[in-house]
């Protein structure tokens, strides 16, 4: 199977948190930290190389000391076009790497296995894209991405207008891996206060 070190990711927090009231949803704290230190910490082991998806000012994630790119389109279209940010990065800073992972940045609890379980499943269903899922629901920014997709990406965003992951992933054969949820959802979302408290919990009853 190919090495899962040889997998870059890029984090997604250049949406705008309007559940959140605004500002930057992955500076949020749980447990004292923000979401975006907590999903480091859960990705930095599985891959090679971490991209942030960011847009505005970039001095404000510069104590995380990653590589920062903006989405290449305008008018914040949405996850497809951080994932697009993050291949055309390692498309000219890193072209020996082949895969790429994508995840937003209010995902704490990422599992741990997460990288190497969306690898395997591509290869066993000879798949080009691998979606994680969890309670028979797909959550299709946690995927794995080939980089030979970018030009195809550019294309549908351009052209296409295609704004959902999941209408762009329609044309590709795709693998989707199922999480258990127990003792919780290794993919909870944090969109909302409640689900800022809910996780709050889940450190508190598992740290």
């Amino acid at each position: 199977m190919t090495d899962p070190l040889s997998t870059s990711a890029v984090i997604l927090a250049g949406g705008l948190a309007r559940r959140m009231g605004g500002g930057d949803k992955a500076l949020r704290e749980i447990a004292g930290r923000s979401l975006l230190a907590h999903v480091i910490d859960r990705l930095a082991p599985q891959c090679e190389r971490l991209i942030l998806n960011a847009n505005g000012d970039a001095a404000r994630f510069a104590a995380y000391r990653l590589p920062i790119v903006a989405d290449p389109v305008p008018d914040f279209p949405g996850p497809l076009a951080g994932v697009l940010a993050g291949l055309e990065w390692l498309d000219t800073h890193d072209p020996q790497t082949q895969w790429m992972l994508s995840a937003p940045a209010d995902c704490p609890f990422l599992p741990q296995d997460l990288v190497v379980r969306l690898h395997q499943a591509r290869i066993d269903q000879q798949a080009q894209i691998a979606v994680a899922a969890s309670t028979r629901r797909t959550h299709p920014v946690i995927a794995l991405w080939p980089l030979n997709l970018r030009s195809d990406l550019r294309r549908a965003l351009l052209a296409d207008d295609i704004r959902k992951v999941d209408r762009f992933t329609a044309y590709y054969a795709r693998a989707v891996v199922e999480w258990p949820t127990e003792p919780f959802d290794p993919f909870l979302n944090v969109n909302t206060p409640d689900d800022l408290a809910a996780a709050e919990r889940i450190v508190a009853d598992h740290d």
